[in-house]
């Protein structure tokens, strides 16, 4: 009687602790938060732009340098060249590099840039898959200066993992483009 009693009772309990439908519970998104972005002016000899507070200049040179980011483990590296009577090799040249992760690439994003107020014409190149780099750009005044960039991970390419550090420092390669002056 007693054993009844007792497998009654945690019956009920059971009974009582199933209520609702048991979900699975969903995959878990990793959430990444990035700080707010400050710029700060970077000058060189022959231009000046905006660059993220947060980016450590390394390798600098006459003509180029890098934009280190630790945190993220991603780095931009900016070349400069003097037109010199040769934009079509550069030209040339710059989109060569971009398309050369096609292989890789599932898409390549091309998106003009002119600023005619401070003479700066370029393409900006948004690459998605697992291409070595996910973005590329190139600028011009068309006469004198040419400057490229091109974004790249320490990491072997994985372009779901580093999609959100790829949208936070494309942002910041745009930033670079729309307040590119050219020193004269």
């Amino acid at each position: 009687m007693m054993y009844r009693t007792i497998a009654g009772f945690i019956g009920v309990l059971l009974l009582a602790a199933c209520q609702g439908e048991v979900l699975p519970k969903p995959k878990a998104q990793l959430r990444l938060e990035y700080p707010e972005t400050e710029y700060t002016t970077y000058s060189a000899d022959y231009f000046s732009l905006d660059r993220n507070a947060m980016a450590r200049i390394t390798s600098r040179t006459n003509h180029s340098f890098v934009l280190d980011y630790p945190q993220m483990q991603g780095a931009i590296f900016i070349t400069y060249k003097e037109v010199d009577g040769n934009l079509d090799k550069l030209l040339t040249d710059a989109q060569r590099l971009s398309y050369e992760h096609v292989v890789k690439a599932d898409n390549i994003l091309e998106q003009p840039f002119v600023n005619e107020e401070d003479r700066v014409f370029g393409m900006y190149y948004e690459v998605k898959g697992n291409a070595a780099s996910q973005a590329q750009f190139y600028a011009t005044d068309s006469t004198g200066h040419f400057l490229t960039g091109s974004l790249y991970f320490h990491a072997k390419p994985n372009y779901d993992s580093v999609l959100p550090a790829a949208a936070y420092l494309q942002n910041d390669i745009r930033r670079i483009m729309e307040t590119l002056k050219w020193n004269n």
